[in-house]
């Protein structure tokens, strides 16, 4: 009789790596959750401002007014409290992915790729049974309890981190940030107030050091993980580093943390039933594998949406190939494709908006309709420059002006670069459509 080898990705493994993620995954979207209320960045950022750059294809996501942001923020971490204790475990990762998702789309000037990752680990434990073990399921329903699962629901999560990590990497091998160890020359000097490394943070060989030791740390961390010998020194690395980031960087807010956690899924499932032995009421049984694995019921159907979605998750990150230009310049295709921290960009810009007979005119006062926040952002990336050309454009419409034209004419330095002109300031933008095609109005880049 033929039998039939089961693949790889199907085989069942202990779940324990699969309940501590879901734990600390659970506990630090929390505290962060509850860090950005604390803070008022849910009025500074949703509330408050009258505009906001939507990404394309949700025009439709809007803020919920002041009373709906903060009870939906207050459903998102409850959410996250009912994810760690695992109860009602798949309604709230459906609602904390959701909640999280339609605020982090109300407006472009707040992506941050942690975000974006934290979106996608969300989408992806909502199929996953990280509560099949030791959770308030599990204590109301004892007959749901299982000790192994699918290899996939663990190797999902590893191939998430690896994609950050990899394609991280790989975007540090460039000539800003190997050859002229930009933006990190311009960046360390601001940490010279560190107490003992505070005065090597001016030295050229440090700013090369923090750049060539990153890129390497990036593209080659992952495969150390996967490796059982190494692991442990991997590991030891990894917290190095993100503490150190979270020092040098602390405007870079919780990612440090985010990946510190998130790396324990490299570990085994003996690892992580020892790391789980020390909380209060763990009882870890060694059962049959039919009595305890979790089973899906339509394996084809899991193996090709996993297949689509590796496919995506790799394809994404390399849509800037269909632009021409250069990437940091003009940023088509930058967003969602894990370039972390990577260049540091500036930018002034001048509004103009004229009648069609261009007898009249008025210089836009950025501040009139942009906070703070956005007007920086706006001020560097193309597609929200066309975007508040658009705004300004039905802003005048509605005050009576026939067919209104809006002209920009904007500065940018990239890498310490001098400024110099961004976009044509020829071009009418409020007839210019938002589209994902490139945007030919971008000036080339001149490196100076």
């Amino acid at each position: 009789m033929m039998v039939t080898k089961e693949p790889a990705w199907h085989k069942p493994v202990l779940i324990a790596p699969l309940i501590t993620f879901r734990i600390v995954f659970g506990l630090l979207m929390f505290v962060s959750l509850l860090r950005f209320v604390w803070r008022g960045w849910v009025s500074t950022v949703y509330i408050q401002p009258s505009f906001h750059f939507t990404y394309m294809g949700f025009g439709w996501v809007r803020p919920l007014g002041a009373f709906g942001m903060y009870v939906l923020f207050g459903i998102i971490i409850l959410s996250t409290l009912f994810i760690t204790i695992g109860l009602f475990y798949r309604i709230a990762a459906i609602v904390f992915f959701l909640g999280f998702t339609y605020v982090e789309l109300i407006d472009v000037t707040t992506y941050l790729n942690h975000y974006y990752f934290i979106s996608l680990v969300a989408f992806i434990m909502i199929w996953l049974p990280a509560n099949r073990d030791y959770s308030v399921d599990v204590w109301l329903q004892p007959c749901n309890k299982r000790n192994l699962v699918p290899a996939w629901t663990i190797r999902v999560l590893q191939f998430q981190l690896a994609v950050v990590y990899i394609f991280a990497g790989l975007a540090k091998l460039n000539p800003d940030w190997l050859m002229h160890a930009q933006p990190m020359k311009t960046w360390l000097p601001a940490c010279s107030y560190l107490p003992v490394v505070g005065q090597y943070m001016y030295q050229e060989w440090v700013a090369y050091l923090f750049s060539w030791f990153g890129a390497v740390y990036d593209c080659l961390i992952v495969f150390f993980l996967l490796n059982k010998r190494t692991r442990p020194f991997a590991y030891v690395v990894v917290l190095i580093f993100h503490i150190a980031t979270a020092i040098f960087f602390p405007g870079i807010g919780l990612f440090p943390y985010v990946m510190i956690v998130a790396s324990l899924i490299f570990f085994s499932g003996q690892f992580h039933t020892r790391l789980l032995s020390f909380l209060p009421f763990y009882r870890h049984q060694h059962l049959s594998l039919q009595q305890s694995v979790f089973e899906f019921r339509y394996n084809k159907v899991v193996t090709a949406a996993l297949a689509i979605y590796i496919f995506f998750q790799v394809a994404i990150p390399l849509r800037f190939l269909f632009y021409p230009g250069h990437l940091f310049w003009g940023e088509e295709g930058y967003r969602f494709s894990w370039r972390v921290m990577l260049m540091e960009k500036a930018g002034t810009a001048y509004f103009t908006v004229k009648d069609s007979s261009h007898t009249r005119y008025v210089s836009i006062d950025n501040a009139a309709y942009l906070t703070p926040l956005q007007e920086k952002m706006m001020s560097t990336q193309p597609d929200m420059i066309l975007k508040y050309a658009h705004y300004l454009y039905k802003q005048f419409e509605q005050k009576g002006w026939q067919k209104p034209e809006v002209y920009a004419e904007v500065y940018v330095a990239l890498n310490g670069s001098r400024s110099c002109l961004f976009i044509d300031s020829t071009v009418n933008l409020a007839g210019q459509p938002i589209s994902w095609r490139h945007y030919n109005w971008i000036l080339p880049y001149k490196q100076q």
